[in-house]
């Protein structure tokens, strides 16, 4: 490693003070392209090639990828470059400066999850692209927390990476191979309005939805009777009905409505056949009723994902942090980086308490342990290489 390398401390203060918010609403969204550059130029300095590889379809967004070392396989440690929306003055702390107090760092992102990409570099200081005998790789995506449109971008590119990876998302230093997908779904009838004195003037698509939602609950009972995951708190899939808005006034007929729903799935279900029940189900209340309908995805949705348990990944992990591997309800890149043939573990030394609010925190005393895990991953599946995996 060069010298001109910066201190952890020192690329802690540049993430946490270099903005990079992604949001579905445009009005907060930010490029994260100057954090990207900074990343760079740090790999850079560090003896890795950096790639910028930007988002198709969206300016100002771009993944990177650093490369140490060359061949087949090997390792990359991954995390989002960005953060969600925050506001400021409920923050006791700037949160776009990194702040040490009471035995933590202080900032947007020290937890969710910009602190990993510095302990991945310090980490990585301890070997040269000589030491290698498989590649140590270091992937920084774009737009997690909004639409995961960097991870999706890699998967449409098709690229291979490496054979092994590690995303940093918090999780208490523990190990997680496997987390519920997450879709959210808009129905949507539109019947007739007219005079609410006399029904046969219109034809009200609320009194449809009360049968589509009826339907729904059935369908949720079905799911939850046929799938099952112990591995997770709650085992089986979930439907929760998280909005609805139909009519304008008492004294009309409604001649639309619309639902909002929110699935949790679990891995070996599949979005696409999910939605399709899902129409098949409505379609049936609106040709009964003689009610226009569609079904449509309110965003692209998060598969769900899980890495076998006898993965060399999650073998690795479960040895030396001393825990299983464990199940979460939380969407990461995990199925994205599967689909490009990685065994994928999500670890990292946040907390998910922490994410998404005020005074967001890395504690301090997570630093050292997570060098090491992190040395230790790269020795055995670069130094060492795939014979040890």
């Amino acid at each position: 490693m060069t010298t001109q390398s910066p201190s952890l401390k020192t690329m802690l203060e540049g993430l946490i003070g270099t903005l990079s918010v992604s949001s579905v609403t445009p009005a907060f969204d930010h490029s994260n392209e100057p954090l990207v550059t900074l990343l760079a130029d740090w790999l850079e300095s560090a003896g890795f090639r950096a790639e910028i590889l930007p988002v198709p379809g969206h300016p100002g967004k771009s993944n990177l990828l650093g490369t140490l070392g060359s061949g087949p396989g090997g390792l990359v440690l991954s995390g989002h470059t960005d953060t969600v929306p925050f506001d400021a003055p409920l923050w006791t702390h700037d949160p776009l400066k990194l702040t040490e107090a009471d035995g933590r760092y202080y900032g947007l992102g020290t937890s969710d999850m910009k602190s990993f990409f510095a302990l991945a570099l310090e980490a990585a200081r301890a070997f040269r692209a000589s030491d290698l005998k498989c590649p140590l790789m270091i992937l920084a995506t774009a737009d997690e927390e909004s639409a995961m449109h960097g991870a999706r971008a890699l998967v449409a590119a098709g690229r291979p990476l490496g054979r092994h990876a590690l995303i940093g998302e918090p999780t208490n230093l523990r190990p997680v191979r496997l987390h519920k997908g997450v879709m959210g779904e808009l129905v949507r009838l539109v019947g007739r309005s007219g005079h609410a004195s006399d029904p046969s003037l219109g034809n009200n698509a609320l009194d449809g939805m009360h049968e589509v939602m009826s339907v729904i609950l059935d369908w949720r009972a079905e799911l939850q009777q046929a799938h099952r995951h112990p591995a997770f708190p709650v085992p089986y899939p979930t439907v929760n009905l998280g909005h609805i808005h139909g009519g304008d006034n008492p004294n009309r007929i409604c001649g639309e409505c619309e639902l909002h729903l929110d699935l949790r799935v679990l891995p070996g279900m599949d979005p696409a056949e999910l939605r399709a029940a899902l129409a098949e189900r409505v379609a049936g209340v609106g040709q009964r009723r003689g009610l226009q309908w569609s079904v449509e995805p309110l965003f692209a949705p998060i598969p769900p994902a899980e890495t076998p348990a006898t993965a060399a990944i999650v073998r690795a992990c479960e040895s030396l942090t001393g825990h299983a591997a464990e199940a979460v309800s939380f969407g990461t890149e995990m199925p994205f980086l599967n689909q490009l043939g990685m065994d994928t573990l999500i670890l990292g030394p946040g907390d998910i308490a922490q994410a998404h609010q005020p005074d967001e925190f890395l504690a301090l005393d997570r630093i050292p342990p997570t060098l090491e895990l992190l040395r230790a991953l790269i020795r055995r599946f670069c130094v060492e290489g795939e014979a040890a995996g």
